[in-house]
């Protein structure tokens, strides 16, 4: 399962795990911005119960994929990485992106050729997110420069980021999130991920608005009842610049949908993959 690599843009290495049968219909799982492929294990093995392959990816620097040594986090690069991994798969795919790996996945499903993509799944992203909640998970993402003393101290701050979710009482599952450099662990992801995320904002808007109005695949946004990135407004304008697509809102569930409402989630997207015609 794990323990593969795909070849990204400018030939940086890029982890996945595989689930499931390499010949069945495949699925791309696209984890959002300070997460790894890790987050998609439930709905992998999901889809894979169901007979699809999932591939879950993590996303150029972040988890055991490469950093950019040239500073390259613009959308656009990670959208080539995910041209590269569908040229490499060789045949029509479902993309499933979560925040960052939705938009990444809406700027690279608008490039490529109509069957190459079977359908999109924006997870909680839309082509205009809230400014305020993007503003909250960057704030999180640059909080702790220094790292942490132990594990305990990053469930620490993970749990005052995510207050609705229980601590939990192991922390030793952060370190799928988490690597020990200096004598103190340090989130996964290129630091210099968030300076570029911070600087290209406008530009990723600009592309994310022309994308979506160009984007003619089937398309579903799965958005959580209490999300503090897509509300309402976010909403009403993803279905003016995507009027094809559709909207599932999962009750209860917050920005991280499938890992606050796994089960529901993982049933949205399955019914969802259920009509479409087989690949």
């Amino acid at each position: 399962m794990s323990g593969h690599r795909f070849i990204g843009q400018g030939g940086l290495p890029l982890a996945f795990d595989r689930y499931g049968d390499i010949d069945a219909a495949p699925v791309l799982l696209l984890h959002g911005g300070g997460q790894t492929r890790h987050a998609w294990g439930a709905t992998a093995r999901m889809l894979s119960d169901r007979g699809y392959q999932a591939l879950s990816m993590d996303l150029r620097g972040h988890g055991d994929s490469g950093w950019a040594t040239d500073g390259d986090y613009e959308l656009a690069a990670f959208a080539g990485d995910i041209s590269a991994v569908m040229a490499h798969v060789g045949k029509p795919i479902v993309l499933v992106g979560a925040s960052l790996g939705g938009m990444a996945g809406l700027l690279a499903t608008a490039r490529a050729a109509p069957e190459a993509v079977r359908a999109l799944i924006l997870v909680d992203i839309t082509p205009v997110p809230s400014r305020d909640g993007a503003d909250h998970i960057l704030a999180f993402m640059a909080s702790a420069p220094a790292g942490f003393a132990d594990l305990d101290e990053a469930a620490d701050a993970v749990a005052g980021y995510l207050p609705h979710r229980p601590r939990p009482r192991n922390p030793e599952g952060l370190m799928k999130n988490l690597r020990r450099r200096d004598g103190r662990l340090h989130w996964h992801w290129d630091p210099a991920f968030i300076a570029a995320t911070a600087r290209d904002r406008e530009t990723t808007s600009h592309q994310l608005a022309a994308a979506a109005r160009a984007v003619t695949v089937p398309t579903l946004l799965v958005r959580g009842e209490h999300s503090e990135i897509v509300g309402p407004v976010e909403q009403a304008a993803y279905e003016e610049m995507m009027p094809h697509g559709r909207t599932i809102l999962v009750p209860g569930a917050r920005h991280m949908v499938a890992g606050d409402q796994n089960t529901d989630f993982g049933a949205a997207l399955l019914d969802y993959l259920g009509e479409m015609a087989p690949p």
